[in-house]
């Protein structure tokens, strides 16, 4: 099948590898433009730029694909399908009518519960413990396409975001290819989702990681693995940021919210909101190297009454 694959993140390579694994030719690549790097305005590319050039496909990078220039390019390759998997730009109806079979989506979430930017983060840091991918035709809305095929995966107590956005960009492949084989056989049937049972993702700001801790443990765990790598989960300690890298719940026990405790089991005990507790395993201070809490405590001292803002 001729194809036009339209992505960017580094979730989107799985799913552009297997096409090609699979027999399908993709006739080009559109992703973001490169981004300015650092302080010696060197440029970035995309994720997924490299791994198209490697395979010598072609690649377009507009700054707004819906100008003029970009949909004529695109129809001009007269695709069967367009796959968008982590695209970073909305489609206006002129592009999304160019293939035959349509233009079909890789989003991470169980549909119609987390349309956004940030799914997979989202679902983690409000205590989902099931995720999974869909597949969608597209239309101009934000992900409110009728869905083609979906597949579900447990989410581990332990798991962040960057860990579960790894094993569904390869679950996701697999929908991908299953659903590409469905079209071309005319055996899927479109399903339209249930709009009032949906949910949104935003994009995630850097305030989101903003440690509340007059919240239970529990969300603040949640959170904290939601948010990571970004924004993070973050305190203040004595007027400074203080990372918190990695945390576990503890079991209940009296304190004011924020109140730092002692080192138990090479946790650092911090009081949460409703007589809950959570053990810093691993924090870094700006500017400073991780550690874990036990030398965090010893380098700190905090006072008994020592609190976390």
């Amino acid at each position: 099948m001729r194809v036009v694959f339209l992505g960017s993140g580094v979730f989107a390579i799985p799913s552009f590898e297997a096409l090609l694994a699979a027999g399908h030719e993709i006739l080009a690549l559109v992703t973001q433009p490169d981004k300015e790097k650092g302080r010696g305005r060197d440029f970035a590319p995309p994720p997924l730029k490299p791994v198209a050039e490697a395979r010598g496909i072609a690649v377009l990078q507009p700054r707004r694909v819906r100008e003029p220039e970009s949909v004529a390019a695109l129809q001009a390759l007269a695709p069967d399908l367009q796959v968008v998997v982590a695209y970073g730009q909305i489609l206006p109806g002129a592009i999304l009518a160019i293939p035959r079979l349509g233009t079909i989506n890789v989003h991470g979430s169980l549909l119609p519960r987390y349309r956004g930017a940030a799914p997979i983060q989202w679902a983690i840091a409000r205590g989902e413990t099931e995720s999974g991918v869909t597949t969608m035709l597209l239309d101009e809305g934000l992900d409110t396409g009728p869905v083609l095929l979906e597949k579900t995966t447990p989410i581990g107590p332990e798991e962040t975001a960057q860990q579960l956005q790894t094993r569904l960009a390869v679950l996701g492949a697999e929908v991908l290819i299953e659903t590409v084989a469905g079209l071309a056989a005319g055996r899927l049937e479109p399903r339209a989702q249930d709009h009032a049972a949906a949910s949104l993702a935003p994009i995630l700001r850097k305030e989101d990681g903003r440690i509340d801790w007059s919240q239970p443990a529990t969300v603040i765990h949640q959170r904290l693995r939601g948010f990571t790598p970004w924004p993070g989960a973050f305190t203040t300690w004595r007027g400074q940021l203080l990372k918190v890298l990695e945390a576990r719940v503890l079991p209940d026990g009296p304190g004011v919210p924020g109140t730092i405790g002692p080192v138990v089991d090479g946790f650092l005990v911090v009081a949460c909101g409703n007589g809950t507790r959570l053990g810093l395993l691993e924090l870094q201070l700006e500017g400073r190297k991780r550690v874990g809490g036990a030398a965090f405590a010893a380098g700190a001292r905090p006072a008994p009454d020592a609190r976390f803002a």
